[in-house]
């Protein structure tokens, strides 16, 4: 994804997308899920951008064929969508790799400082969050509070305002464990097209 590709969004800085796709690849590994495949930030031909490692896959599989076989994955992804404030999770970012696991791809319109939340994972709805997976968010909290080394990443990746947003989306989930409902922006809640 290189910088100079990118289309201007009003609601995003210009030539920033790639960086966020760097970002959400370090967070998610930080919380210890590994269904981003591995990114980086390199400078090349086209200029600066992120590359990530190509996932083959069956190309016929997407959210919507998965949903039923990959609940826990897929609850997984869903609760890092609504930490990274994703607003663009389509079905079609939902990958089954040809190793039998589910990738995310696609994190370049994440960490907006307003609410963008945008998915089509709405299936956990209401729904309390596991521990097991609020022990991993309280741990990157308190990470991302102490400015160790993967808050220092993020504030090279990310403004200022972006990264309070991220911190307060971690601190709400902890005080209030729970997958929201797809009304609760007030806005559209779901991305288009689906897949």
């Amino acid at each position: 994804k290189p910088s100079v590709g990118e289309a201007p969004l009003h609601d995003f800085p210009t030539g920033h997308l790639y960086r966020r796709e760097y970002a959400a690849y370090l967070l998610a590994k930080a919380l210890g899920w590994h269904f981003i495949p591995p990114t980086v930030i390199r400078d090349g031909p086209y200029g600066i951008g992120s590359m990530q490692l190509f996932i083959r896959h069956d190309i016929w599989e997407h959210y919507f064929t998965l949903r039923e076989r990959y609940q826990e994955e897929l609850l997984c992804l869903c609760l890092f969508d609504l930490l990274t404030n994703n607003a663009d999770r389509k079905g079609g970012h939902c990958l089954l790799g040809i190793d039998g696991r589910i990738w995310g791809i696609d994190h370049g319109l994440t960490f907006n400082r307003d609410l963008k939340l945008r998915t089509v994972i709405w299936d956990f709805a209401n729904q309390p969050i596991p521990v097991r997976l609020l022990e991993d968010v309280r741990r990157v909290s308190q990470r991302l509070v102490s400015g160790d080394q993967l808050f220092t990443e993020m504030e090279d990746l990310l403004v200022p305002q972006e990264i309070e947003s991220l911190k307060t989306r971690f601190t709400y989930l902890l005080k209030d464990p729970k997958f929201p409902d797809p009304f609760f922006t007030g806005k559209r809640s779901w991305p288009y097209p689906l897949v």
